[in-house]
């Protein structure tokens, strides 16, 4: 696994996918440390300290250096269920498009310290304009996914002066979840997380996800998650997982995303209709929530300097679903 997602889809090609992935999540499993030790990322991890509300945290990054620099930087903000090695394809296009790329693992998640509060996205944005001020960069391109497209709004709302162009890729947070679910209480949350297998874990990602790839592509996230479990911080693990999920619903950026007057390129799959909770909502509410693709055409139609693409048949992982696609719209989208 020391390519992560290239290797994953090589196997993919030269295996029955349907086995190798099955034989995957039944294997005995490796434990893995709460800050993914043990699970590879395919450029150097560097460590940044941090201090949210009091608590003494690492922020892990990876920094990659372009070949013929362009003078200009993206940071790359990862979603919620993937550690940010899942960006390796992105940050070897724009490395090759002359670009300095910065990619964090935000405080919560992937090779990053588990706090023992709670997660805010106010928080997140800080550290990750701390990460920039450390690296002496003035001025980036952000380029978020899902859980990072609502964290990407908060950074362009908050430090406006720090970005340049804002592209947000299947974005989740276009809509307001408490107008659909109820809240619910952590320690329920933690019981049901704690009872999900591998196997219902790779269903939960196909089916909310729509996801186009081979079954052993979506692998080392299963990995990422499951072989967490036979760590014995795995618990601390698991409360900052689920509060990543109440940060989503307690923090709302729907109404925030019309304010944004950067330059924002929304790029979604038109098979995402992901939308967190909905399980939770009452049956009825529950159709209405995730036409992902028609809000956020609505809310570009609403910013004075944004666009929607959707592009046909893919999912929440359209940077890996449609490549060459995403490459055109992106590069395309930051030479203006």
């Amino acid at each position: 696994m020391n390519r992560l997602l290239p290797a994953a889809l090589a196997a993919a090609l030269l295996a029955s996918p349907f086995t190798s992935a099955h034989a995957a999540d039944t294997a005995p499993r490796e434990p893995y440390g709460i800050a993914l030790e043990g699970f590879a990322y395919p450029y150097p991890v560097h460590l940044l300290p941090v201090i949210n509300d009091g608590e003494q945290l690492s922020m892990a990054y990876m920094d990659v250096a372009p070949a013929q620099p362009n003078g200009r930087t993206v940071v790359l903000l990862h979603g919620r269920n993937f550690p940010s090695s899942y960006w390796a394809p992105v940050i070897r296009m724009l490395s090759e498009a002359g670009y300095r790329v910065v990619v964090p693992d935000q405080i919560g998640f992937g090779k990053s310290s588990k706090p023992q509060g709670e997660l805010h996205f106010d928080n997140l944005a800080r550290n990750t304009v701390a990460l920039l001020d450390h690296l002496k960069i003035e001025k980036a391109e952000i380029v978020a996914h899902s859980l990072g497209g609502m964290l990407g709004v908060r950074i362009a709302r908050a430090y406006p002066d720090r970005v340049v162009h804002l592209v947000l890729t299947a974005p989740i947070g276009l809509e307001d979840y408490r107008l659909y679910v109820p809240p619910t209480p952590t320690e329920t949350i933690i019981a049901t997380e704690d009872k999900l297998t591998a196997d219902g874990y790779r269903k939960q990602l196909q089916t909310n996800y729509a996801i186009k790839l081979p079954p052993d592509a979506i692998t080392p996230f299963i990995d990422a998650r499951f072989n967490i479990k036979g760590s014995p911080d795995y618990p601390r693990w698991l409360r900052a997982f689920v509060s990543s999920g109440q940060m989503i619903y307690r923090e709302p950026v729907a109404d925030e995303i019309p304010l944004i007057t950067l330059p924002t390129l929304f790029i979604m799959g038109a098979d995402d209709h992901n939308a967190p909770g909905r399980p939770l909502a009452p049956e009825a509410l529950r159709a209405k929530m995730g036409e992902n693709a028609e809000l956020a055409k609505a809310l570009a139609a609403k910013m004075p300097n944004a666009r929607a693409e959707v592009i046909p048949d893919t999912g929440h992982l359209v940077f890996l679903e449609a490549p060459e696609k995403y490459k055109e719209l992106v590069l395309g989208f930051l030479g203006r």
